[in-house]
């Protein structure tokens, strides 16, 4: 007799992860499905000589939710890394995010006050010309009256146009309301309370949250549906999709639109390559949006290095989907397919696929609790 399933996990990466491990703490049998040959998803980290590379980008835990932080914590060990990016501007280097570094460097500025001067002198020139007597309309118009025009030009235009394919006039303000500005010689691009990396890799991590659970690897659940849907507890069993919405409905309603990301990952023949986990190139000219030097996360002495090169590009299906384009044309589509999905009684959408949502760690866990309580 086939074996069937409480529920059937459609995806291995961390929602899946921890669904399937809180679901079976609560005397449920849980098989996930996983379309690529690794668990883990884009968290996923790969051992290259003693280096664990990030291979789908660059992954930094950090939440201030302490539940969330307790928790992750069963799994592994974090060690004390802090997110201090760097940009490098066709050789001139500035810390991020925004503050009195950033400003001295830009400006040669050293109290609070004279750089809100600036930035103020800055901002309202641009509006008296621009946007007087309106909201800005644009990401421009919003990353200006935030932080100035020199800033706009030097650390946010190149990058912001390369990461998203388009003029940052035609960008929605929204992307960079919340664009962290400080009047602090402070370098740490978080505030939130907790931070850091699993000692050993994301991979490793995932590895102890999936103990025991049954996994299939380089398994499409969308082209062998309904072979896999046998294995449901008939009746009861519902599944976990984790994978793009609108390809669960087969594009009925057309194609929701993402950007991709393309990595140039090597191994170099030195210790230290670049001196910092994450250096963004923010000119246009320059064709990738930033360098990951994978050793830093875990304060590596290894005597040979591993970098990424990030190259942003359109989305095309077959390609691995990455940020969701949130303007309204995508907003007003995916919530169409909110609508058909209210109907699929035995399925549960959830993760940065199935919720058309740009998702930290700590957000996709908190979302995995709330389905798991809503559930069991």
């Amino acid at each position: 007799m086939t074996k069937t399933y409480d529920y059937l996990i459609i995806g291995a990466g961390l929602y899946g992860a921890v669904f399937a491990h809180e679901a079976t703490k609560r005397g449920k049998s849980c098989l996930l499905i996983e379309k690529r040959n690794h668990i883990g998803g884009n968290i996923f980290t790969e051992n290259r000589n003693g280096v664990n590379v990030h291979k789908y980008g660059a992954h930094i835990f950090h939440t201030s939710n302490k539940e969330v932080w307790e928790y992750i914590r069963q799994f592994a060990e974090f060690n004390r890394y802090t997110n201090t990016p760097i940009a490098n501007y066709k050789g001139e280097i500035y810390n991020l995010p925004f503050n009195m570094n950033t400003f001295n460097k830009m400006w040669g500025v050293i109290t609070p006050q004279q750089a809100y001067d600036k930035i103020e002198s800055q901002r309202s020139q641009y509006k008296n010309k621009n946007f007087l007597h309106r909201e800005p309309q644009n990401l421009e118009e919003q990353a200006i009256s935030l932080i100035g025009y020199d800033i706009y030009e030097k650390l946010i235009k190149g990058y912001t146009e390369k990461q998203w394919g388009r003029d940052c006039k035609d960008l929605p303000a929204f992307i960079i309301k919340r664009l962290p500005v400080r009047y602090t010689y402070d370098n740490n691009y978080f505030n939130d309370l907790y931070q850091g990396i699993p000692i050993g890799g994301y991979t490793a991590m995932v590895e102890k949250m999936l103990e025991g659970k049954e996994v299939r690897l380089g398994v499409d659940y969308l082209k062998k549906r309904e072979e896999l849907n046998k294995l449901l507890s008939k009746d009861t069993g519902k599944i976990i999709y984790t994978g793009p919405i609108d390809a669960w409905f087969d594009y009925t309603l057309g194609e929701l639109e993402y950007r991709s990301v393309r990595f140039e990952t090597e191994e170099l023949p030195t210790g230290n390559y670049q001196g910092n986990a994450v250096v963004n190139y923010t000119d246009k000219e320059t064709p990738y949006t930033r360098v990951i030097e994978h050793k830093h996360f875990e304060f590596g002495t290894q005597e040979t290095t591993v970098i990424s090169k990030e190259y942003s590009a359109a989305w095309k299906p077959g390609e691995e989907p990455y940020y969701p384009v949130n303007d309204e044309k995508n907003h007003e589509l995916y919530q169409k397919y909110v609508k058909l999905a209210a109907k699929e009684k035995h399925v549960i959408f959830g993760g940065r696929l199935g919720e058309y949502k740009y998702y930290d760690m700590d957000k996709v866990i908190e979302s995995a609790f709330k389905a798991v309580g809503k559930e069991i």
